[in-house]
């Protein structure tokens, strides 16, 4: 009754990982999100999530800054091309930290960088702002997403998930601080995680972590 013309409300989200890097051949994050369109629609995808793209962000800084910003602006023409203004957009960007143990949902990102090594086109910034537009190295920006509660829901699905608030200095954290910028300028919302290396917790179940994820962040109201 009534519900004519009215779409149900939507969660789009637009998944990224990485490609190898120094000391990492294989990114597991470049194999959960080339996998992951497959294996949600295999399992069923729940009700108003939709699955934006899913693409390989070269791991490196201000030498992929252009593709970055295509891909982040790709996701704001296609909501705008949408009639509908419950529909919420989120960027899911996946990396791997290959010290650690268990998942990581990023509350932050630093305005610095301050990379240990060369990233994969040669850049080697040392303790210097992203944005320096947006003041010192000491500026934080947050996601506007509930990280505990979503960590919360993912460890009582049984997984090893914590909150972080250090997503690094590197290339990581330089891409979460402008997709969070741009998320906060456009009114969408932006979320990063790390993931463990494949050999510490298995592809099987790190497919699944993701797509707990995607579960958990598409009911938040």
């Amino acid at each position: 009754m009534g519900s004519e013309g009215h779409t149900a409300p939507t969660t789009t989200i637009h998944v990224t990982g990485f490609k190898k890097f120094h000391g990492v051949s294989e990114n597991p994050t470049e194999t959960i999100v080339n996998n992951l369109t497959e294996y949600m629609n295999k399992k069923g995808l729940p009700k108003g999530l939709v699955i934006g793209s899913c693409s390989i962000l070269e791991t490196a800084g201000q030498g992929a800054l252009v593709p970055l910003y295509q891909r982040l602006q790709s996701a704001i023409i296609a909501k705008d091309s949408e009639s509908s203004n419950s529909n919420k957009i989120i960027w899911l960007h996946f990396g791997v930290n290959s010290g650690a143990t268990r998942f990581a949902i990023e509350s932050q990102a630093v305005n610095e960088a301050n990379f240990r090594c060369p990233d994969e086109m040669g850049w080697k910034p040392q303790t210097v702002p992203i944005v320096p537009s947006d003041g010192g190295i000491s500026r934080t920006r947050e996601t506007s997403l509930p990280v505990a509660e979503i960590t919360k829901a993912l460890a009582e699905r049984g997984y090893d998930v914590m909150v972080s608030d250090d997503a690094g200095r590197f290339v990581c954290n330089y891409v979460y601080y402008h997709s969070l910028r741009f998320a906060e300028q456009n009114g969408i919302k932006s979320l990063f995680v790390h993931v463990p290396l494949f050999m510490t917790i298995n592809e099987e179940t790190q497919m699944q972590f993701a797509a707990s994820l995607l579960e958990v962040i598409a009911s938040i109201p």
